[in-house]
């Protein structure tokens, strides 16, 4: 079987589509393991999760920073030290790193610090929070942190660390079990998901994610995130309709790599014009690994600045045969 990890959240501006990145299955056991290891010294709690208590629980401290202002910044690499030898090489590369690639939140290792952008909404932060927690769980993300730059900026192994945080941060806002069973106790669709959203105390986008590559697991699904597809930006790229495509364990098993112009004129063939709500559902055949052809129920919601496409496997589509 192949892993999912949840997505990224150190990006800069570019305009590649995310897609989930797989994990193997010795890394997936290995933080499942530190996160249990969380939840049972919590007492396994009930959701939703109370961050400061795992704060407390590691002894992690959390503080805040504008990213319109770089006073707290700059203090704070000044004071940036490990073992008495100040790490950056330049004072000033973590205020240039927060600015050039849009960081929402910073991990210190050395001082067991979680700073976050106080700028973001409350929810958000909630996010880029337990991706800060998940890095300081993981203690081979410590020798990356802490000064092996060279392979640290390798765009691969940065992508991967942020996966592995990522999927840790999935892992202790959804409880881990609690969070598939509730999921698997629903009929897969965005009504689900909201539901567990609330259950859960997360953000929309991050129960989406969650539910496609945890719930359901022999159950084909795929998810977009991208632009009202009846409403697009002024620098719209049709290639590039997405910001985010989750697939499922099962979708990435059996079926095709998807082509996002294809799945977006799909979308937009049956999503209404409103601004926000349920912009509507339809079908649409997807090919998979051995040339055959299956319909998927594809439905899309919209909420304000996002829309969230859910597409759920229904049946191998039948030809009709002449004679």
């Amino acid at each position: 079987m192949r892993w999912k990890s949840s997505s990224l959240s150190w990006l800069n501006n570019s305009d590649d589509i995310v897609q989930n990145i797989l994990l193997s299955r010795p890394t997936v056991e290995d933080i499942d393991a530190q996160v249990a290891k969380v939840l049972r010294g919590l007492g396994n709690p009930e959701p939703p999760l109370q961050l400061q208590d795992v704060r407390e629980l590691l002894r992690i401290d959390r503080a805040y920073y504008s990213s319109r202002s770089d006073g707290f910044l700059r203090e704070t690499v000044s004071k940036l030290t490990v073992a008495g030898v100040q790490i950056l090489q330049r004072p000033t590369l973590l205020l240039d790193a927060v600015r050039k690639f849009d960081l929402r939140a910073l991990y210190l290792p050395d001082r067991k610090r979680i700073l976050l952008d106080q700028s973001q909404p409350d929810a958000k932060q909630r996010w880029n929070e337990a991706h800060e927690i998940g890095h300081s769980l993981l203690p081979w993300h410590a020798d990356l942190m802490l000064g092996d730059h060279e392979q640290s900026l390798t765009p691969g192994c940065h992508a991967q660390v942020e996966a592995e945080a990522n999927y840790t941060a999935g892992q202790l806002l959804f409880l881990q079990a609690r969070f598939v069973q509730a999921a698997n106790d629903t009929l897969p669709s965005l009504d689900a998901v909201r539901s567990l959203k609330s259950d859960f105390g997360n953000t929309y986008t991050t129960t989406f994610w969650r539910y496609i590559e945890g719930a359901h697991t022999q159950l084909p699904m795929i998810g977009m995130i991208g632009p009202h597809p009846r409403r697009p930006p002024a620098n719209f790229d049709a290639m590039r309709p997405f910001r985010y495509l989750i697939e499922s364990p099962a979708f990435a098993d059996k079926f095709r790599s998807i082509i996002p112009a294809e799945i977006h004129r799909a979308i937009s063939s049956y999503c209404g014009h409103q601004r926000a709500g349920p912009l509507g559902s339809g079908e649409a055949l997807l090919t998979d690994k051995n040339d055959d052809q299956h319909v998927f129920l594809f439905e899309t919601f919209c909420n304000t600045y996002d829309c969230l496409s859910l597409a759920v496997y229904q049946r191998p589509h039948l030809r009709i045969v002449g004679f």
